[in-house]
């Protein structure tokens, strides 16, 4: 039976280069190695995530992540998922604008109890969503 050509090339020694880990290894090695001199010269830190966001959605760097996590058996594909939910990231992000404006008004202690309570809710929702995907 013939298989189209595009399943082929997925597996062929020539697949695409977002594809291939022999350029995918080296470039996460690259980001983590230039993640820890940035560091260690005290680069601004928005300055090191906003350039290894850039870098990893330019040259799909996050998706292949995402794939060499999937392939662990039962729970990868279970990880995968609960890192996609959009849930997820939009109450993170609304935590940390609440918390940007109250530590401007001077409530420190309170956003730390506030993000400890946060944290506990996401980790309750990633437990029951992996439970519920096991049972």
């Amino acid at each position: 039976m013939a298989e189209p050509d595009d399943i082929k090339a997925d597996f062929s020694p020539q697949a695409r280069w977002w594809r291939n880990w022999k350029v995918m290894l080296p470039l996460w090695l690259a980001i983590a190695a230039l993640v820890g001199v940035g560091l260690h010269f005290n680069v601004d830190r928005s300055v090191i995530a906003g350039s290894v966001l850039v870098v990893g959605l330019v040259t799909n760097a996050f998706v292949w992540l995402l794939g060499i996590i999937a392939l662990v058996p039962v729970i990868g594909p279970i990880i995968v998922k609960v890192l996609s939910i959009g849930f997820i990231w939009l109450l993170n992000a609304i935590g940390y604008l609440v918390a940007y404006v109250a530590i401007r008004r001077g409530y420190s202690k309170d956003v730390l109890t506030y993000r400890g309570v946060t944290i506990a809710l996401i980790i309750g929702i990633v437990i029951g969503f992996v439970l519920g995907k096991l049972i």
